[in-house]
């Protein structure tokens, strides 16, 4: 049941029981109430005060209506007394309120037979509590006048007595807003954070894709987020919200790389010390060393002579020998050799005396001889550079030269005196192996005297020569691997160099110049990582590389691979099974507009467009017109970022340049840890 209370207005006492006029008033009002008695209905005070006031006002109005009548007849047409009105009123407040203000317009505007119509207004006005209005303007809907007594009816967001007071709408749920109330007077209003905006029906927000402006980026891919938006850059970017671009990350300024950094748009490179016998490690930024992946069998001979040590072709071995009397030269040993080429030994006094040369031609014995300054040249016996132990002899018999292969003479040549020379009462001979005293001009015919070659059970001069052994023991760069195979061997910390020419004018054209480079590597690695091949030009630039790598660079994933550079970019990668002890083709073809890698017949990947392609060759063209020197095994002194690898290749190899077989023999230098000729074989795993 809701109930509410009448307040007396200031200054007075509460009313008495209403009279007969108020009694129906609340008569009418239980009569509305019970109708609606039927459905129960709970409500807040405030809530109660406003259902309740529209009914008190309905029901007060035949009060009104009645009390303005009898007014009108008892106190405007005539003078009334305070009992009168009391009549009028039927209560004491609105009396006492009344009659003084009743006199008062007596006063001012004279007695009712003066007829004067402000003075019926006056006092027709005096009992409507509302004139002038108490109620607070702004806040009120309408004012009622009751009994000694006035009511305000509030507009939605106000309360109090006088309609003052703001209602606080957000301190109830929020107000209904999804997300921000703002309260005001007499109202409320919803907003939204930032990224929202408000729905049509005020209370709820939705989220504003900022995405649908094309500017909101700018260079940039948008992601809208509820509320919000993101700007994204490809990886190796990051967003300027200033120029709404994407700028290069510098990842070298943020100190990725152990040792060497190159900066790239959206990426970056880490290089290691590869002549130092670095690499990348498989996190790409740190450095690892470079560890065989294939054992090869590196065992060595203390009883073997080597005879390539010395790239200059200056004997390994020199001998003097001094005798009382006439001797005859009495030589034998074991070789073995790959090597087409080169001198076994000389014999003899000076170039312009008498003296005799043994060595190798085509794979066959040679021996060039000098008397009384007669040369000659004689060839002659098997093809014995097939890598097989065979026994040599030479030996002087009665003005004569037989030389042997495994006891079978093979030649014999008649001479014209002693190699032994009589000199300040003594017999002289100079003995020197693997190359000659003077220079190779002064021979009957050139020969080159490197000759990669191992001896072993040598006997000069009935083995007057016990010291050689001796020597050979203590230095194992003397010493011929154990086992060796076709090819040359690179040990990992050095190569060697050729001046080769790839241009040539053709007759046809003119004076037109073209290029080639083409390349055929057979190759039995022992390590991931090296330089096959490269052309290096003026300033140590590299213009060309052919290399063993283990990772992709671009994709930054471990990978053995073949990489075919021009310079520092990439043209073309082939996977390789580097470390299964196999031999394997690396094949390069370069010309203008082309450029193709195969390895073991399988052509690579090209990494650059067609443009990028022609660019480079064109670059590569020009170089080859100047003075280029072909590297291999290993680049010279350059930095770590000339090339995509840098490192010493370990392993055998052997090399056809433009149709041409290289011989290592023959290179303008040659590091002497590498054999021209000579590969040990790979370990066999034991059972």
């Amino acid at each position: 049941m809701l109930t509410a209370a009448r307040l007396p207005g200031p200054g007075l006492a509460m009313p008495p029981p209403p009279g007969p006029a108020a009694a129906l008033g609340i008569a009418l009002l239980l009569l509305l109430l019970a109708s609606e008695s039927s459905h129960t209905v709970l409500l807040r005070a405030r809530e109660a005060a406003q259902f309740l006031r529209p009914r008190q006002r309905r029901a007060y109005q035949v009060f009104e209506e009645a009390k303005q009548g009898h007014l009108e007849r008892e106190c405007v047409e005539e003078v009334c007394t305070k009992e009168e009105a009391r009549e009028v009123f039927e209560n004491d407040p609105e009396t006492d309120y009344f009659y003084p203000r009743y006199q008062e317009c007596m006063r001012k505007y004279g007695k009712p037979e003066d007829k004067n119509p402000d003075f019926a207004t006056c006092v027709q006005n005096l009992p409507d509590q509302c004139t002038p209005n108490p109620c607070d303007k702004k806040g009120t809907q309408l004012c009622q006048d009751l009994m000694g007594n006035f009511f305000c009816l509030c507009k939605a967001g106000w309360a109090g007595r006088l309609c003052d007071k703001d209602v606080n709408e957000c301190g109830q749920k929020n107000g209904g807003c999804s997300q921000v109330c703002h309260n005001k007077p007499g109202s409320f209003q919803c907003a939204c954070h930032g990224g929202f905006s408000l729905a049509s029906d005020g209370r709820t927000c939705q989220d504003v894709n900022e995405c649908a402006d094309s500017a909101a980026c700018g260079e940039a891919r948008c992601r809208n987020l509820p509320g919000s938006y993101s700007c994204l850059c490809d990886k190796g970017y990051t967003y300027s919200s200033r120029k709404k671009a994407c700028q290069d990350v510098d990842e070298c300024e943020q100190g990725r790389c152990e040792q060497t950094c190159v900066n790239s748009p959206g990426s970056y490179t880490c290089h290691c010390d590869g002549r130092g016998g670095l690499k990348l490690s498989p996190d790409m930024d740190t450095c690892e060393d470079i560890l065989p992946c294939v054992p090869f069998s590196m065992a060595k001979s203390v009883k073997s002579l080597y005879l390539g040590r010395m790239f200059s072709g200056t004997p390994v071995i020199r001998l003097r020998f001094k005798r009382l009397q006439p001797t005859r030269l009495l030589a034998e040993f074991d070789f073995r050799t790959f090597d087409p080429e080169g001198v076994l030994f000389f014999a003899g006094g000076r170039s312009d005396s008498t003296w005799i040369v043994l060595g190798l031609r085509a794979g066959r014995l040679e021996l060039q001889l000098r008397y009384n300054g007669v040369g000659r040249i004689t060839s002659s016996g098997p093809v014995i550079n097939h890598g097989m132990w065979q026994t040599i002899s030479v030996e002087e018999l009665e003005r004569n030269l037989v030389i042997k292969v495994n006891k079978d003479a093979v030649m014999k040549i008649a001479v014209a005196g002693e190699l032994f020379q009589l000199e300040r009462g003594l017999y002289h001979l100079n003995l020197t192996v693997g190359g000659i005293p003077f220079q190779e001009n002064e021979l009957v015919q050139p020969i080159n005297p490197r000759l990669d070659g191992c001896m072993r059970s040598w006997n000069w001069l009935n083995g007057e020569d016990s010291a050689i052994q001796e020597t050979v023991k203590a230095n194992t760069k003397m010493q011929c691997f154990s086992v060796t195979e076709r090819g040359s061997f690179f040990p990992g910390n050095a190569f060697a160099f050729y001046s080769l020419n790839y241009t040539r004018t053709s007759l046809d054209v003119g004076t037109e110049t073209t290029w080639e480079v083409e390349v055929v590597a057979r190759i039995r690695p022992a390590t991931d990582t090296g330089v096959l091949l490269a052309l290096v030009g003026d300033n140590h630039v590299v213009l060309l590389s052919v290399a063993l790598v283990d990772y992709h660079s671009t994709k930054k994933l471990k990978k053995q691979l073949v990489v075919l550079a021009v310079e520092d970019v990439a043209l073309a990668l082939m996977e390789i099974k580097v470390c299964d002890s196999q031999e394997h083709v690396v094949t390069v073809s370069l010309r203008d507009g082309e450029a193709t890698l195969e390895v073991d017949g399988t052509k690579g990947q090209s990494e650059v467009s067609a443009a990028q392609l022609q660019e480079r060759l064109d670059t590569l063209g020009t170089h080859l017109q100047g003075s280029v020197l072909t590297f291999v095994g290993g680049l010279p002194d350059v930095p770590v970022t000339s090339a995509p690898v840098t490192a010493f290749y370990r392993g055998c190899m052997t090399l056809e340049v433009n149709r041409k077989v290289l011989d290592l023999d023959e290179a303008s230098y040659k590091h002497s840890d590498i054999t021209s000729h000579s590969c040990p074989p790979v370990e066999q795993a034991t059972p």
